[in-house]
Parts: C-alpha cells; sequence; structure tokens
C-alpha cells in the first residue's frame, strides 16, 4: 500500500506584523518625546594668566558672598527689574559697553546665572566674567 505524503508548508516567521509593531512604537515615542529648547548665553571668559585690559568705559557688576550686588561701586537690588533698571539707567541705550561680572567665589550660582539672564534679555554683547590670577600657594591653583 503506497501512503500519500502530506504537504507541508513551508515555515515562514511573517514580518508584516513585527513591522507595524515597531511603526507604531517609534510613533508613540516621536510624539510623546518632550524637546525643550535651551537658551544660550555667549561669554567671553577671559584667561586666568595675562595682563589687565583698559577700556575707558567699562560697567562692572559686583556680587558678593552674600547675594548682594553693586554696579560700579553703587548697591543695586538684587532682583530682576532691580538689575534691569540700573543696568538701563546707567548704560543708557548703548547696548554695546562691556559688562563685567565680577563674583565672589563663595557667592551662589543663581546671583551670578540671574546677572548673565538679565544682561542677555537686555542684549548686552560684550559679557565678561572676571578672573583672578591664581597663587602658586593655594592648592586649588594644583
Amino acid at each position: 500500500m503506497k501512503f500519500r505524503r502530506q504537504r507541508r508548508d513551508d515555515l515562514a516567521i511573517n514580518l508584516t506584523p513585527l513591522i507595524d509593531v515597531v511603526f507604531l512604537l517609534l510613533i508613540f515615542f516621536m510624539v510623546s518625546t518632550s524637546f525643550t529648547t535651551q537658551t544660550q548665553l555667549s561669554v567671553n571668559l577671559p584667561e586666568a594668566k595675562g595682563e589687565k585690559g583698559v577700556s575707558p568705559a567699562r560697567l562692572k557688576l559686583t556680587i558678593d558672598a552674600a547675594g548682594s550686588f553693586a554696579l560700579n561701586g553703587t548697591p543695586i537690588p538684587g532682583s530682576p527689574q532691580g538689575l534691569r533698571t540700573a543696568l538701563t539707567t546707567t548704560a543708557g541705550d548703548s547696548r554695546a559697553t562691556p559688562l563685567t561680572i565680577a563674583a565672589d567665589g563663595e557667592a551662589a550660582h543663581r546671583y551670578v546665572v540671574r546677572a548673565l539672564d538679565v544682561a542677555s534679555q537686555l542684549g548686552f554683547q560684550q559679557l565678561t566674567i572676571a578672573a583672578q590670577t591664581p597663587t602658586l600657594a593655594s592648592p586649588e591653583a594644583q
């Protein structure tokens, strides 16, 4: 007696549903991702070594360790509105005047960021952060 062999289908993985799922996951992650825009502020950082530059018309914003602000030696309020008012009255309409921010090493970072943010919003183009020449005896210089 001769038996007929049953026909076997070739085993294969159907890729269509897999591709559909991958595309759905891709679309889900693209839609659910939140993109944040970060603003950048161009700052000219001075070298730690070198000679002092001389500039006739310069604004100097000083921040001490307690967070007190002074513009050209005159105490000013530390709020953003106070900084904005003091900078606009001192600089006038000229935003090309160089602005140097000299912060104490113990001053909180938020005060420096606040000063940089206000200066950026007002449109100052030449910002400098003051640095001190390191001494050889200090452990931080090594």
